[in-house]
């Protein structure tokens, strides 16, 4: 995990670049399309057995609430528009990472032509125990990524698993390094009682209550609109 110096240090920076742009008359371009690719945390359909009756990210207390659509918000246009969103529930792949068949979500993603994608996996994904199958798990991810991203260039931004897994993120990181990705590190997020969702209401299932509530949802927006904002910049100032 970063210093908590480093990461103070880099968002005055992202601050002072988009002061300097504004100063210049120059404007960051704008996100259009964001794909979204996750699991429960993500989007979760109406499940009566775990009596959970949302249809969005696992347990913001409603959809506007949960991180994807928190995002999107965040990243509204000049227009007051807010960008298109195509939100993905994977966790199937987390799950059968070696033997998943993309073809339908390559389609789907492929006519979508997201130009922002946020990939929020491995909280499923089987442990992994050795080296084998972290790296099985490594390459599995870089072989999605790049199949995702295709022939163009969105920004790409890849987050560690909310409940913190030393194998699992540096598979994830590997992986986001190898395809040029942005990582963003949030282990810190489920360290605190305040992000979960039973800190916020009663469930009846403790799975649900594990997942994180609306400052938790809240808190993963924040992270991954900063590090969207930031590349934002970056592209301008090519």
């Amino acid at each position: 995990m970063e210093p908590a110096e480093t990461k103070e240090s880099e968002m005055k920076m992202t601050v002072f670049a988009l002061a300097l742009l504004c100063a210049c008359g120059l404007q960051a371009a704008e996100y259009q399309k964001i794909l979204f690719l996750g699991n429960s945390i993500t989007l979760h359909g109406p499940n009566k057995k775990i009596g959970w009756e949302g249809n969005w990210g696992m347990a913001a207390s409603s959809q506007d609430k949960d991180y994807a659509h928190r995002v999107t918000q965040a990243l509204k246009k000049k227009d007051g528009a807010a960008p298109e969103a195509l939100i993905k529930n994977i966790a199937t792949f987390e799950r059968q990472y070696a033997t998943y068949d993309a073809t339908e979500l390559l389609k789907e993603t492929a006519a979508f032509k997201a130009d922002l994608i946020v990939v929020a996996i491995g909280e499923n994904a089987p442990g992994l125990a050795t080296e084998e199958a972290k790296t099985r798990f490594k390459d599995s991810v870089v072989k999605l990524l790049n199949d995702i991203r295709g022939d163009g260039k969105p920004t790409l931004i890849v987050r560690s698993c909310f409940w913190a897994n030393a194998a699992k993120d540096e598979a994830l990181k590997k992986a986001c390094q190898e395809v040029g990705g942005v990582f963003l590190d949030i282990g810190a997020l489920g360290k605190d009682e305040a992000n979960f969702a039973r800190s916020e209401r009663t469930f009846e299932n403790k799975g649900v209550a594990n997942h994180p509530g609306d400052k938790g949802m809240q808190a993963i927006a924040d992270a991954i609109v900063g590090a969207a904002k930031k590349q934002q910049v970056k592209a301008v100032g090519k």
